[in-house]
Protein backbone atom coordinates (compact mmCIF):
# COMPACT_ATOMS: atom_id res chain seq x y z
CA UNK A 1 0.00 0.00 0.00
CA UNK A 2 1.17 3.32 -0.87
CA UNK A 3 2.55 5.42 2.02
CA UNK A 4 1.04 8.50 3.75
CA UNK A 5 1.94 11.10 2.00
CA UNK A 6 4.16 13.26 4.22
CA UNK A 7 4.97 17.00 2.42
CA UNK A 8 8.95 17.81 3.43
CA UNK A 9 9.74 20.40 5.28
CA UNK A 10 6.52 21.94 5.34
CA UNK A 11 7.13 24.64 8.20
CA UNK A 12 10.34 25.60 7.03
CA UNK A 13 8.41 26.16 3.49
CA UNK A 14 5.83 28.15 4.51
CA UNK A 15 7.99 30.41 6.35
CA UNK A 16 10.13 31.06 3.65
CA UNK A 17 7.42 31.96 1.19
CA UNK A 18 5.24 33.46 3.93
CA UNK A 19 1.94 33.39 2.32
CA UNK A 20 -0.84 35.85 3.24
CA UNK A 21 -4.25 36.92 2.44
CA UNK A 22 -5.44 37.23 -0.77
CA UNK A 23 -2.02 36.52 -2.31
CA UNK A 24 -2.19 34.49 -5.85
CA UNK A 25 0.68 31.50 -4.90
CA UNK A 26 1.52 29.31 -8.26
CA UNK A 27 2.67 25.24 -6.76
CA UNK A 28 4.67 24.19 -10.25
CA UNK A 29 4.54 20.43 -8.61
CA UNK A 30 1.27 19.41 -7.02
CA UNK A 31 1.77 16.10 -6.40
CA UNK A 32 -0.34 15.14 -3.65
CA UNK A 33 -0.72 18.51 -2.14
CA UNK A 34 0.82 18.39 1.02
CA UNK A 35 2.32 21.99 0.49
CA UNK A 36 -0.37 23.28 -1.78
CA UNK A 37 -3.14 22.76 1.25
CA UNK A 38 -0.70 24.21 3.61
CA UNK A 39 -0.72 27.46 1.03
CA UNK A 40 -4.05 27.75 0.65
CA UNK A 41 -4.96 27.50 4.27
CA UNK A 42 -2.88 31.15 4.85
CA UNK A 43 -3.85 32.66 1.41
CA UNK A 44 -7.51 32.06 2.36
CA UNK A 45 -11.15 32.84 0.57
CA UNK A 46 -9.45 35.95 -1.32
CA UNK A 47 -6.48 34.33 -2.56
CA UNK A 48 -5.80 32.00 -5.51
CA UNK A 49 -4.23 29.05 -5.81
CA UNK A 50 -2.47 27.56 -9.01
CA UNK A 51 -1.75 23.86 -9.63
CA UNK A 52 0.44 22.65 -12.16
CA UNK A 53 1.27 18.78 -12.36
CA UNK A 54 2.27 16.77 -15.61
CA UNK A 55 1.40 13.32 -13.60
CA UNK A 56 -2.26 12.61 -13.90
CA UNK A 57 -2.69 11.12 -10.52
CA UNK A 58 -2.08 14.38 -9.13
CA UNK A 59 -5.11 16.21 -10.81
CA UNK A 60 -6.96 13.93 -8.52
CA UNK A 61 -5.23 15.12 -5.37
CA UNK A 62 -6.20 18.54 -6.82
CA UNK A 63 -9.76 17.91 -7.07
CA UNK A 64 -10.09 16.91 -3.38
CA UNK A 65 -7.77 20.08 -2.59
CA UNK A 66 -9.76 22.19 -4.04
CA UNK A 67 -13.20 20.86 -2.64
CA UNK A 68 -11.82 21.63 0.74
CA UNK A 69 -9.93 24.50 1.03
CA UNK A 70 -11.56 28.36 1.11
CA UNK A 71 -9.23 30.20 -2.02
CA UNK A 72 -10.00 29.94 -5.69
CA UNK A 73 -8.23 27.21 -7.03
CA UNK A 74 -7.05 26.38 -10.56
CA UNK A 75 -5.33 23.07 -12.22
CA UNK A 76 -2.71 23.40 -15.04
CA UNK A 77 -2.18 19.65 -16.43
CA UNK A 78 1.49 20.14 -17.92
CA UNK A 79 5.05 20.09 -16.92
CA UNK A 80 6.22 23.09 -15.26
CA UNK A 81 8.21 24.78 -18.18
CA UNK A 82 4.84 24.35 -19.94
CA UNK A 83 2.60 25.91 -17.13
CA UNK A 84 4.85 28.54 -16.24
CA UNK A 85 4.94 29.79 -19.93
CA UNK A 86 0.95 29.19 -20.23
CA UNK A 87 0.96 31.96 -17.08
CA UNK A 88 3.47 34.23 -18.18
CA UNK A 89 1.46 34.32 -21.76
CA UNK A 90 -2.30 35.10 -19.93
CA UNK A 91 -0.31 37.94 -17.68
CA UNK A 92 -0.50 35.98 -14.61
CA UNK A 93 1.62 37.72 -11.68
CA UNK A 94 1.79 35.63 -9.11
CA UNK A 95 2.85 36.59 -4.88
CA UNK A 96 4.60 33.10 -4.52
CA UNK A 97 6.05 30.40 -6.89
CA UNK A 98 7.34 27.54 -5.43
CA UNK A 99 8.48 23.62 -6.57
CA UNK A 100 9.60 20.77 -4.82
CA UNK A 101 11.77 18.93 -7.49
CA UNK A 102 12.36 14.92 -8.22
CA UNK A 103 9.80 12.28 -7.51
CA UNK A 104 6.59 12.28 -5.63
CA UNK A 105 5.63 9.66 -2.95
CA UNK A 106 2.61 8.50 -4.71
CA UNK A 107 5.12 7.90 -7.82
CA UNK A 108 7.29 6.13 -6.12
CA UNK A 109 4.97 3.80 -3.93
CA UNK A 110 2.83 2.83 -7.13
CA UNK A 111 5.05 0.24 -8.00
CA UNK A 112 3.85 -0.66 -11.45
CA UNK A 113 5.25 2.52 -13.06
CA UNK A 114 8.92 1.19 -12.03
CA UNK A 115 10.92 4.57 -10.50
CA UNK A 116 11.84 2.56 -7.41
CA UNK A 117 14.56 -0.37 -7.05
CA UNK A 118 13.22 -2.09 -4.54
CA UNK A 119 10.34 -3.38 -6.65
CA UNK A 120 10.19 -5.41 -9.09
CA UNK A 121 7.75 -3.77 -12.10
CA UNK A 122 8.55 -2.85 -15.77
CA UNK A 123 10.86 -0.46 -16.71
CA UNK A 124 8.86 2.45 -17.05
CA UNK A 125 9.79 6.01 -14.95
CA UNK A 126 7.68 8.56 -16.95
CA UNK A 127 6.39 11.47 -14.90
CA UNK A 128 3.97 11.88 -17.85
CA UNK A 129 2.54 8.39 -19.12
CA UNK A 130 1.60 10.13 -22.12
CA UNK A 131 4.88 10.72 -23.21
CA UNK A 132 7.11 8.05 -25.25
CA UNK A 133 10.21 7.74 -23.98
CA UNK A 134 10.60 5.04 -20.99
CA UNK A 135 13.33 3.33 -18.58
CA UNK A 136 12.80 0.59 -21.33
CA UNK A 137 13.86 2.41 -24.09
CA UNK A 138 16.78 3.89 -22.88
CA UNK A 139 18.10 0.76 -21.23
CA UNK A 140 17.28 -1.49 -24.09
CA UNK A 141 18.25 0.90 -27.21
CA UNK A 142 20.67 3.86 -26.29
CA UNK A 143 24.31 2.79 -27.36
CA UNK A 144 26.78 1.99 -24.29
CA UNK A 145 28.38 5.73 -24.45
CA UNK A 146 25.14 7.32 -24.38
CA UNK A 147 24.18 5.27 -21.20
CA UNK A 148 27.37 5.53 -19.58
CA UNK A 149 26.83 9.66 -20.19
CA UNK A 150 23.98 9.67 -18.57
CA UNK A 151 24.74 7.78 -14.90
CA UNK A 152 27.88 9.90 -15.58
CA UNK A 153 25.71 13.15 -15.75
CA UNK A 154 22.55 12.63 -13.64
CA UNK A 155 23.69 9.70 -11.37
CA UNK A 156 27.20 11.20 -10.82
CA UNK A 157 28.04 7.34 -10.73
CA UNK A 158 31.82 6.01 -11.33
CA UNK A 159 30.97 3.24 -12.55
CA UNK A 160 29.39 4.19 -15.19
CA UNK A 161 30.95 2.67 -17.82
CA UNK A 162 30.99 -0.83 -15.82
CA UNK A 163 27.39 -0.56 -15.38
CA UNK A 164 26.61 0.47 -19.21
CA UNK A 165 28.58 -1.94 -20.35
CA UNK A 166 26.92 -5.04 -18.52
CA UNK A 167 23.25 -3.76 -18.99
CA UNK A 168 24.80 -3.86 -23.50
CA UNK A 169 26.02 -7.67 -22.74
CA UNK A 170 22.46 -8.74 -21.12
CA UNK A 171 20.69 -7.26 -23.44
CA UNK A 172 22.26 -8.67 -26.53
CA UNK A 173 20.39 -11.96 -25.00
CA UNK A 174 17.09 -10.78 -23.47
CA UNK A 175 15.65 -7.27 -23.40
CA UNK A 176 15.65 -5.78 -19.84
CA UNK A 177 12.13 -5.45 -18.97
CA UNK A 178 12.21 -4.89 -15.57
CA UNK A 179 13.98 -3.10 -12.44
CA UNK A 180 14.78 -6.27 -11.30
CA UNK A 181 16.54 -7.08 -14.18
CA UNK A 182 18.10 -4.11 -14.20
CA UNK A 183 18.98 -4.37 -10.54
CA UNK A 184 20.58 -7.59 -11.11
CA UNK A 185 22.70 -5.73 -14.23
CA UNK A 186 24.08 -3.19 -11.83
CA UNK A 187 25.02 -5.83 -9.31
CA UNK A 188 26.52 -7.43 -10.96
CA UNK A 189 28.98 -4.32 -12.72
CA UNK A 190 29.73 -2.79 -9.19
CA UNK A 191 32.90 -4.32 -8.03
CA UNK A 192 31.72 -6.39 -4.71
CA UNK A 193 33.30 -3.71 -2.03
CA UNK A 194 31.57 -0.92 -3.44
CA UNK A 195 28.10 -2.61 -4.09
CA UNK A 196 26.56 -1.53 -0.78
CA UNK A 197 29.18 1.64 0.19
CA UNK A 198 26.85 4.68 0.03
CA UNK A 199 23.25 3.19 0.02
CA UNK A 200 21.86 0.49 -2.69
CA UNK A 201 23.92 -0.14 -5.49
CA UNK A 202 21.17 0.55 -8.16
CA UNK A 203 20.11 3.99 -6.47
CA UNK A 204 22.33 6.18 -8.41
CA UNK A 205 21.39 4.51 -11.94
CA UNK A 206 17.83 4.64 -11.09
CA UNK A 207 18.09 8.43 -10.53
CA UNK A 208 20.03 8.43 -13.67
CA UNK A 209 17.74 7.03 -15.65
CA UNK A 210 14.72 8.54 -14.57
CA UNK A 211 15.91 12.20 -14.41
CA UNK A 212 16.72 10.79 -18.31
CA UNK A 213 13.66 9.83 -19.17
CA UNK A 214 11.61 13.28 -17.73
CA UNK A 215 14.18 15.26 -19.04
CA UNK A 216 14.35 16.66 -15.42
CA UNK A 217 17.63 19.13 -15.27
CA UNK A 218 16.88 20.17 -18.76
CA UNK A 219 13.26 21.19 -17.42
CA UNK A 220 14.60 23.01 -14.41
CA UNK A 221 16.81 24.86 -16.30
CA UNK A 222 14.01 26.68 -18.17
CA UNK A 223 11.94 26.55 -15.01
CA UNK A 224 13.88 28.96 -12.93
CA UNK A 225 13.73 32.37 -15.45
CA UNK A 226 10.09 31.56 -16.14
CA UNK A 227 9.46 31.55 -12.56
CA UNK A 228 11.33 34.63 -12.27
CA UNK A 229 9.38 36.06 -14.88
CA UNK A 230 6.23 35.08 -13.70
CA UNK A 231 6.53 36.82 -9.78
CA UNK A 232 5.71 40.06 -8.78
CA UNK A 233 8.17 42.44 -7.46
CA UNK A 234 8.24 41.59 -3.87
CA UNK A 235 6.93 38.19 -4.73
CA UNK A 236 9.17 34.68 -3.28
CA UNK A 237 9.98 32.02 -5.08
CA UNK A 238 10.78 28.45 -3.12
CA UNK A 239 12.81 25.55 -4.46
CA UNK A 240 13.30 22.20 -2.70
CA UNK A 241 15.59 19.95 -4.08
CA UNK A 242 16.60 16.25 -3.60
CA UNK A 243 19.91 15.94 -4.76
CA UNK A 244 23.10 17.73 -5.90
CA UNK A 245 22.66 18.27 -9.28
CA UNK A 246 18.87 20.19 -8.84
CA UNK A 247 20.69 22.16 -5.94
CA UNK A 248 23.63 23.79 -7.65
CA UNK A 249 21.64 24.78 -10.56
CA UNK A 250 18.73 26.33 -8.20
CA UNK A 251 21.76 27.74 -5.87
CA UNK A 252 23.50 29.30 -8.41
CA UNK A 253 20.30 30.98 -10.33
CA UNK A 254 19.42 32.51 -6.65
CA UNK A 255 22.98 33.60 -6.31
CA UNK A 256 23.09 35.15 -9.59
CA UNK A 257 19.64 36.96 -8.75
CA UNK A 258 21.14 38.06 -5.39
CA UNK A 259 24.69 39.08 -6.47
CA UNK A 260 24.97 42.87 -6.40
CA UNK A 261 28.43 45.02 -7.58
CA UNK A 262 30.06 43.37 -10.44
CA UNK A 263 33.49 45.89 -10.16
CA UNK A 264 36.84 43.70 -9.60
CA UNK A 265 37.50 43.68 -5.95
CA UNK A 266 40.58 45.58 -5.90
CA UNK A 267 38.29 49.13 -6.95
CA UNK A 268 37.96 51.03 -4.06
CA UNK A 269 34.81 52.49 -5.12
CA UNK A 270 31.30 50.99 -7.35
CA UNK A 271 31.79 52.09 -10.91
CA UNK A 272 29.40 49.43 -12.74
CA UNK A 273 25.87 50.55 -10.46
CA UNK A 274 24.38 47.15 -10.42
CA UNK A 275 22.03 46.09 -7.61
CA UNK A 276 20.69 43.00 -6.58
CA UNK A 277 17.73 42.19 -8.12
CA UNK A 278 16.52 39.05 -5.23
CA UNK A 279 17.48 38.88 -1.74
CA UNK A 280 18.59 35.21 -0.38
CA UNK A 281 15.32 34.45 2.60
CA UNK A 282 18.24 32.47 3.70
CA UNK A 283 21.70 32.82 3.76
CA UNK A 284 21.92 28.83 3.07
CA UNK A 285 20.02 26.05 2.31
CA UNK A 286 17.55 24.63 4.94
CA UNK A 287 17.77 20.89 5.49
CA UNK A 288 15.37 18.90 7.83
CA UNK A 289 15.85 18.43 11.77
CA UNK A 290 16.68 14.94 13.00
CA UNK A 291 13.70 14.70 13.98
CA UNK A 292 12.14 15.01 10.92
CA UNK A 293 14.84 12.54 9.16
CA UNK A 294 13.37 9.77 11.89
CA UNK A 295 9.91 10.56 11.00
CA UNK A 296 10.51 10.52 6.99
CA UNK A 297 13.57 8.65 6.14
CA UNK A 298 12.86 10.65 2.79
CA UNK A 299 13.49 14.00 3.89
CA UNK A 300 17.06 13.15 4.47
CA UNK A 301 18.28 14.78 1.06
CA UNK A 302 16.29 17.66 0.99
CA UNK A 303 17.18 21.50 1.00
CA UNK A 304 15.15 24.44 0.81
CA UNK A 305 15.97 27.51 -1.04
CA UNK A 306 14.19 30.98 -1.30
CA UNK A 307 14.40 34.26 -2.86
CA UNK A 308 12.37 37.47 -2.69
CA UNK A 309 12.21 39.45 -5.52
CA UNK A 310 13.47 43.53 -5.66
CA UNK A 311 13.35 44.60 -9.41
CA UNK A 312 13.35 43.34 -12.49
CA UNK A 313 15.80 42.43 -14.79
CA UNK A 314 17.52 45.11 -16.78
Amino acid sequence: MPQTHVPVLAGELIEALDPRAGQIAVDCTLGAGGHARLVAERIGPTGTLIAIDRDPTAEAAFAQLAAEVACDTRFIRADFVSGLAQLIEEGVRADLVYMDLGMSSMQVDTRERGFAYAYDAPLDMRMDPDQELTAFEIVNTWDRRRITRALREYGEERFADRIAGEIVRRRAKKELETTFELNDAISAAIPAPARFAGGHPAKRTFQAIRIAVNGELEQLDEALPLSWSVTKIGGRIGALTFQSLEDRRVKRFFAEKARGCLCPPDLPVCVCGNTPEAELVHRRSIVPTPGEIAANPRSKSARLRAVRKLREER
